[in-house]
């Protein structure tokens, strides 16, 4: 397994060793030892699976008194999985990283607690699992408008389909108390 830091030192792409014969390939999604080894969470607590076709985009989301990490892969299809620093005080407040995860190249994105996420499918459909650092708490979803202007994501250019709810996340310069704080070691 290799893992590498993207542009912000706490969102690490995850490379998973993939043994590939004329039967197929074998691949561990996740191994707590080897993970913990790597600096990351040994302790996931949820597991979810969404499947979406193309042009859907799901985010940018969060949870404040019960943030989660998020250890993400694409099962089927491919995705454009976005990470952003919503953490009050951290250096990195605001900025965004972006990566394509497939089921061809198989890699996984960490994601830590204090950290908006979304997605948008490329395929024409996509299965997306995610391991999850607390479990999920209804009364404790925010959102982030995917499109703020300030964060600037650069999203592939496709026709969106979003819920309801995602319509009405609010811009991050908006979300006054709602925000996680940095915390320091």
């Amino acid at each position: 397994m290799k893992v590498t830091a993207t542009d912000h030192p706490e969102v690490l792409l995850i490379e998973p060793d993939i043994f590939r014969d004329p039967r197929g390939f074998f691949m561990e999604t996740y191994h707590a030892r080897k993970f913990r080894l790597q600096g990351l969470p040994e302790t996931f607590v949820q597991d979810n699976h969404s499947r979406s076709t193309r042009g859907v985009l799901r985010g940018l989301h969060y949870q404040l008194e019960h943030p989660q990490g998020k250890l993400v892969h694409v099962v089927t299809g491919e995705v454009f999985d976005v990470a952003v620093d919503i953490r009050k005080g951290s250096p990195f407040f605001g900025n965004w990283v972006g990566v394509v995860l497939s089921e061809v190249t198989r890699k996984q994105v960490y994601i830590p607690p204090g950290f908006a996420h979304g997605y948008c499918v490329l395929s024409e459909q996509a299965d997306v699992l995610y391991k999850c650092t607390a479990f999920y708490a209804p009364g404790d979803e925010y959102g982030i408008a995917w499109d703020d202007p300030d964060i600037g994501i650069e999203w592939p250019q496709l026709d969106y389909m979003l819920s309801d709810k995602d319509r009405r996340n609010t811009r991050l310069r908006d979300s006054g108390d709602h925000l996680p704080r940095y915390l320091v070691d």
